[in-house]
């Protein structure tokens, strides 16, 4: 391949990868996270410990009391039944308000059988999920920022490839530590991007359908279709349409008559969410949705009933699927890694967390390409980028650690806390940045980071009075494993923040990493030449 080719390929992967990189940055960090989102659900809570289920028997009390007290909440409602990582029984139901506003209402029954609107104890695990597919921007239209995002993503691993494939083999496992600091990072950044390249691609891929799937399918509908697409893939994207009310009162089955037709439709269902449309009318309509376990990668199911007489309208499970849905349920079951249990979880733990590193490596790489090396003033540019890749990267490091953190201390409504303590520490770090050399900003965001992540375990311990080491004992594995990733990550941070600061002091002076005045370069010079 010709050179000049090659070089247009390098300035793609770069720029691409740079424009990229912040939001890519923040969407796998919070991703790798919420790989463990169901187990986050118990730590969240105000004990840490997983607690018993509720028995879904009471499940049409608690329907009854919601329509007696709000009987608008008919039309469509949200049955959420026990599951291990959330014991309760709760329903939810979203009513409109004043200025078409969405007013969320949890309701659940007390020991004594009353209603209860409860608000979430803490909303730590569906903000940082919220982080991982809107990258802090509003979710209405930062899902869709992040698909573009995706889909140049895609672009720089495209172009990446084309220029790495001829080193391939030769440089795969090459990591060469030494006073080249450029070179350690390259090798590190090029290493991790191979080994890691089919969870990369698969990734670019995925979020661009799951984020912009139905914009993608705009031009076709219109243009090619005449309207009619959506009608064609309706059924592979949802289980059944909404019904509309027919205005004739009939009485709709039980809950528990319908949960056991449901369990003869699809024998083997877990059912998570029992989902009523027009519920005490005549079509009434129940989709009830969760897993079943099968020697499959996709292990949603979803069972549509009538509920006024429990006649099974659909069923969708793995070897039922159309292409349509089996394509799309096994992609959706890939980008989250809801298969393997335990090891797929760790491997994307794994895998995300470097993916995050990938990114901000690229950034100095970026900046250590266009250093100066007969000067200690470096450009411009290379210093705003530094700063800028410290203060987003580190400060939606610190903003996750300080939910952790904020979610055990925080006094009074525990999701305002979090949310506003998040972007309260990210914008902070950012501005730090700024304001501080970026040798001295590295030194100190990675140090608050490292104080911050090592603070969850204690947050947690002065919270519910376990500390990790009671919670081994007591075989709380959830606690216990937060505990210790919280552990080595401060660890980690702690490292890199000495480390920056080592290099700041007694490395190349000619770098925006460096801390040296030119009076002690110019004096370390004469000491060398004498």
């Amino acid at each position: 391949m010709k050179s000049s080719t090659i070089r247009t390929f390098i300035s793609v992967h770069t720029w691409v990868g740079l424009a990229a990189g912040f939001c890519l940055f923040i969407a796998f960090y919070a991703g790798a996270v919420t790989i463990f989102h169901e187990e986050l659900l118990t730590w969240e809570t105000a004990s840490s410990r997983a607690r018993p289920a509720e028995s879904p028997a009471r499940a049409q009390a608690l329907i009854d009391a919601v329509l007696k007290a709000h009987p608008q909440a008919k039309e469509s409602f949200y049955l959420r039944l026990p599951s291990q990582h959330v014991p309760d029984l709760s329903l939810d139901w979203d009513e409109e308000g004043k200025g078409g506003a969405e007013i969320e209402h949890h309701f659940r029954l007390n020991a004594a059988g009353q209603l209860e609107d409860v608000k979430p104890y803490s909303q730590l695990v569906d903000f940082i999920y919220r982080l991982h597919y809107s990258a802090g921007f509003p979710p209405s239209w930062g899902i869709y920022v992040l698909g573009a995002i995706c889909v140049l993503y895609g672009l720089a691993l495209a172009s990446g490839v084309i220029i790495y494939a001829p080193l391939f083999l030769k440089d795969l496992f090459a990591l060469r530590i030494g006073k080249n600091i450029k070179r350690m990072w390259q090798d590190a950044h090029n290493a991790i991007g191979i080994l890691s390249l089919p969870f990369h691609l698969m990734y670019a891929w995925s979020s661009a359908v799951l984020t912009l799937g139905v914009i993608l399918l705009a031009p076709f509908q219109y243009m090619v279709f005449d309207g009619k697409l959506l009608n064609l893939v309706g059924a592979d994207i949802s289980a059944a349409a909404t019904p509309a009310a027919s205005g004739v009162a009939a009485a709709t089955l039980p809950a528990a008559e319908l949960l056991a037709a449901i369990q003869a439709a699809a024998p083997g269902m877990e059912v998570e969410t029992m989902v009523f449309h027009q519920h005490g009318d005549a079509n009434a309509q129940l989709q009830a949705y969760g897993k079943i376990h099968q020697e499959t990668v996709a292990s949603q199911a979803a069972v549509v009933l009538n509920a006024r007489n429990g006649e099974v309208l659909r069923v969708m499970t793995p070897e039922r699927y159309s292409a349509g849905t089996r394509f799309l349920r096994s992609l959706q079951a890939l980008h989250f890694g809801n298969f393997g249990h335990a090891a797929v979880q760790w491997t994307y733990f794994i895998l995300g967390m470097a993916g995050a590193f990938l990114f901000y490596s690229g950034n100095l790489l970026w900046v250590e390409a266009r250093r100066k090396r007969q000067q200690q003033a470096q450009p411009r540019s290379g210093r705003l980028m530094a700063q800028a890749t410290l203060g987003v990267c580190l400060g939606s490091v610190a903003g996750i650690s300080a939910m952790f953190v904020l979610s055990k201390l925080a006094p009074g409504e525990l999701p305002l806390w979090e949310r506003r303590g998040y972007y309260a520490v990210f914008f902070a770090c950012v501005a730090w940045a700024f304001a501080r050399p970026p040798a001295r900003a590295a030194h100190e965001l990675l140090t608050l980071c490292a104080v911050l992540t090592a603070a969850i375990p204690l947050a947690q311990w002065q919270r519910s009075g376990s500390s990790p080491l009671q919670s081994l004992l007591l075989g709380d594995g959830v606690i216990v494993g937060v505990a210790a990733v919280a552990i080595v990550f401060a660890a980690l941070y702690w490292k890199m923040a000495r480390a920056v600061l080592q290099r700041g002091r007694h490395g190349d002076p000619h770098s925006v990493w460096s801390l040296q005045t030119p009076g002690a370069v110019v004096a370390g010079r004469r000491q060398e030449a004498a």
